[in-house]
């Protein structure tokens, strides 16, 4: 069962059918909607500020969202995909997005909507990404428009398909099915 700690007079909020790993760390005021799913050694620390995040958000092993003590708070979207290893440091991501593996987004930073975030990549604060941009590098840099509705597919399958490897885990030994 995940740690799930109260801390400061907020309990975390957990929406419906959400998957959480055995491992995963959550703490404090976050809030959490519906059908994501929190992968293993994750670690959501609402301890100094806010984290708010929407419905079928997958936050993939290793990754490590916090905030700036009464200056940030983290904000993220609908069907947001957020990678392997991916440090969030109370910065606002749109729905649709995609923040790849092992990228960094800083305080005050905003991830547009249906926006890509390359692997790797360092997101400096206060940057602005506009929707349906990829970004790369470290620093990260505009490199490209992505088609609005290539972004959409992209996003959304990622999103389900998180939501089916969830369910793996309630029972390990059935056949694993597509959504």
């Amino acid at each position: 069962m995940a740690l799930i700690i109260p801390l400061r007079g907020f309990t975390p909020r957990i929406g419906q059918n959400c998957f959480l790993a055995p491992n995963a760390t959550i703490v404090g005021d976050v809030s959490i909607g519906d059908g994501c799913s929190i992968w293993f050694n994750t670690v959501l620390r609402g301890d100094v500020n806010t984290i708010t995040i929407g419905d079928r958000v997958n936050i993939q092993d290793g990754s490590i969202l916090h905030t700036l003590y009464q200056k940030s708070t983290i904000e993220i979207g609908n069907d947001v995909s957020i990678g392997h290893n991916v440090t969030i440091h109370g910065a606002k991501i749109h729905d649709l997005a995609l923040i790849g593996m092992g990228a960094v987004v800083m305080d005050d930073a905003v991830v547009g909507e249906g926006a890509l975030v390359a692997a790797g990549s360092v997101v400096l604060a206060r940057t602005v990404i506009g929707p349906h941009e990829l970004w790369g590098g470290a620093p990260a840099r505009f490199i490209k428009m992505v088609e609005p509705e290539k972004a959409r597919e992209m996003n959304q399958k990622i999103a389900r398909n998180y939501l089916m490897y969830s369910k793996w885990y309630d029972e390990p030994d059935a056949t694993p099915t597509e959504l």
